[in-house]
């Protein structure tokens, strides 16, 4: 079970110079990408800047950035493709920086994306900082920045900016700030629908906090005091599992050996802020469900009306089970449905290792949402890989085994599935790409 009451020192603040190595390996990693995504385009006689900016999603984003919700497409199947789909807050950002700066809409959803993804990057390293220190928090954002689909944090989409917000609001719960996570969780959940991921989180956290207190209040504890923190409660500046990573054991174990021992610092934080940022977390998600429901005449579920006009549903895994069985019907296909499983069973296994190396339950909470969300929906199934690529926390288990690595080796390691992902990523968008 996951440890929320053994104390542990976090940083201060997330610096920018404490998270500067990787930063700096993260845009190496997608500066090769564009490049190459460039180059391969240019051999194809297409634009690398119209495959990030304007195909696919990207479409639908800017025309709601310009013109507003409204828009639909209808199919010769009688499906309806409505842009009321897209939730609001990408499309947001572009009208402003078009507005701001002398920018098309496509070029300001690429540049929020950019920032985005730096933003995200530095998100996930803060957030492993917190669990494993620096060394696994630059391995953890390389291994996102190297993922195969990769080259989509670098597209007009929304991944990145929710990826920022998701990893941005798991730090402020890990660290006891819970109006700002409460505040990021309701921008998280007017990104995209899997929003609801973050609110999870934040709730889980929140009521483990408050059933922890009362629990301690039962058994009595020490005086109060003004901000509603009991003395014995407090994080200590300094914990022993925090000098414990300074002074590796006489054993020679490295700090990204060890499983992790952490507090949410709720106790530092009055009941009422908890139960503030509880409050807010799904107001995002909430005010934008309500207002297509009004919109649309369809009452608060009107929101799950406009996504069964593109197919989507939840229906816990039935159709993509069936999609990878079709995929055996023939030699060549299943090796394609071998691959299939075997990359499903390599994130559920990550996952149960995650829960066995003890991370931090708003961590466990927020990745098992996701990993379900994008697993048992039964949306377009090339969407998957990247409705993936927000679980971060998924990918802690494999940053911990390369810290452990030598710095030439991880690096040696780095810069080859570096390579390969761009490669891969230049293939895939030139080829049949995100949906």
């Amino acid at each position: 079970m996951t440890d929320l009451e053994t104390p542990m020192a976090v940083p201060r603040a997330p610096a920018l110079r404490r998270a500067a190595p990787a930063l700096l390996g993260y845009a190496a990693v997608r500066a090769l990408g564009l490049v190459v995504l460039a180059g391969w385009s240019a051999a194809r006689g297409r634009s690398a800047y119209t495959l990030l900016t304007a195909r696919w999603d990207s479409l639908w984003y800017t025309r709601v950035a310009e013109l507003g919700y409204g828009y639909e497409v209808r199919l010769p199947n009688g499906d309806v493709h409505s842009n009321l789909a897209f939730f609001p807050l990408l499309p947001w950002l572009e009208r402003l920086l078009h507005a701001l700066a002398p920018l098309s809409y496509a070029d300001a959803g690429l540049t929020v994306s950019l920032l985005a993804s730096l933003a995200a990057a530095w998100g996930i390293f803060a957030v492993t900082d917190v669990v494993y220190g620096p060394r696994v928090g630059v391995c953890a954002v390389l291994l996102w920045a190297v993922l195969p689909v990769g080259i989509v944090q670098s597209m007009a989409y929304s991944e990145s900016l929710f990826t920022a917000l998701a990893a941005w609001s798991l730090y402020a719960v890990l660290t006891g700030r819970w109006v700002t996570a409460g505040v990021l969780a309701a921008l998280a959940g007017l990104t995209r629908p899997v929003g609801l991921a973050v609110v999870a989180a934040v709730w889980t956290a929140g009521v483990v906090s408050f059933v922890r207190d009362r629990s301690r209040g039962a058994r009595g504890g020490g005086a109060d005091v003004p901000d509603g923190a009991r003395p014995d409660e407090r994080a200590p500046e300094v914990s022993s599992a925090a000098r414990a990573r300074r002074a590796p054991q006489a054993t020679g174990a490295s700090h990204a050996t060890r499983a992790p021992h952490i507090a949410i610092t709720t106790a530092d934080a009055p009941p009422w802020r908890r139960a503030l940022g509880m409050l807010l977390a799904p107001a995002g998600a909430a005010a934008y469900v309500l207002w297509v429901g009004h919109r649309t005449g369809r009452g608060p579920l009107g929101y799950l009306d406009v996504q069964a006009g593109w197919r989507n549903g939840f229906d816990g895994g039935y159709a993509f089970a069936r999609f990878v069985a079709d995929k055996f019907t023939s030699f060549p296909s299943a090796l394609a449905g071998a691959g299939l499983i075997l990359g499903v069973g390599l994130l559920l296994w990550l996952y149960v290792i995650g829960v066995r190396q003890r991370q931090p339950l708003p961590l466990l909470v927020y990745t098992g949402v996701v990993l379900a969300l994008a697993l048992c929906a039964s949306s377009y199934f090339g969407s998957k890989p990247r409705l993936l690529m927000p679980a971060f926390p998924v990918l802690l288990p494999l940053a911990r085994a390369l810290a452990r690595l030598r710095t030439g080796r991880s690096v040696l390691v780095t810069a080859g599935v570096a390579v390969a992902s761009a490669i891969y990523g230049a293939f895939w968008l030139n080829g049949s790409g995100p949906p």
